[in-house]
């Protein structure tokens, strides 16, 4: 792999548990129809995309969401589907973090939104301590305050260039095939961290740790 001096981070799927059904399932509560068919629709329209760039609020989201649910839906009860999907931060995961940052620069770079911003900050601090994923990064970087999104160049560009990287010193860790291409593109050894695996395993076989 050539020698790797800085690792950049997804968060949803590699340091945080996620389970997307569950959200899924809660706006199925509050839905006339499969909520499946619903974000198929809404995938057509960049409402998701402008939400994770930070480019509508959470309130012109909720308003959207509304007119394809129902329009009786309340916003707290749509922040608590939305919100479903978050799980928990094991803790091997965050000491993997503290065992890394004195051997490479470490980045996070996630797809997110403010909504999920603040759900998950108030996880972490609940089961951890801490009030951000800060104390675990170099720099942390989210979509929704850099109004780019994975897998578009520009976003890994950003990261790059902010902080001095080289592209083949630097390696990119996603749960996503698409976001994991994005960054090939721009000579990133980028790795895809298949569905049930450890972040720590991948580590070890790249003989990184």
């Amino acid at each position: 792999m050539g020698q790797i001096k800085n690792i950049i981070f997804d968060l949803g799927g590699v340091i945080i548990n996620l389970d997307i059904p569950k959200t899924i399932s809660e706006f199925n509560k509050l839905s006339n129809q499969p909520f499946e068919s619903i974000y198929n629709q809404l995938q057509q329209t960049p409402v998701f995309d402008l939400f994770d760039k930070g480019q509508i609020t959470e309130k012109d989201f909720f308003i959207e969401l509304k007119k394809a649910l129902r329009n009786d839906v309340t916003d707290e009860e749509l922040l608590f589907a939305w919100n479903a999907m978050l799980l928990d931060f094991p803790k091997h995961r965050l000491e993997l973090l503290s065992k890394l940052k004195p051997n490479y620069r470490l980045f996070l770079l996630s797809n997110t939104n403010e909504s999920h911003v603040l759900e998950f900050e108030k996880t972490l601090f609940a089961s951890h301590g801490y009030q951000n994923l800060e104390p675990f990064f170099e720099k942390v970087y989210y979509s929704c305050r850099m109004n780019q999104r994975k897998p578009n160049a520009d976003i890994f560009e950003s990261v790059l260039n902010e902080n001095n990287l080289v592209a083949e010193e630097t390696l990119f860790i996603d749960d996503s095939p698409q976001h994991v291409e994005g960054a090939l593109t721009l000579g990133v050894k980028a790795m895809l961290l298949e569905k049930n695996n450890e972040v720590e395993d991948l580590l070890k076989e790249l003989k990184l740790i």
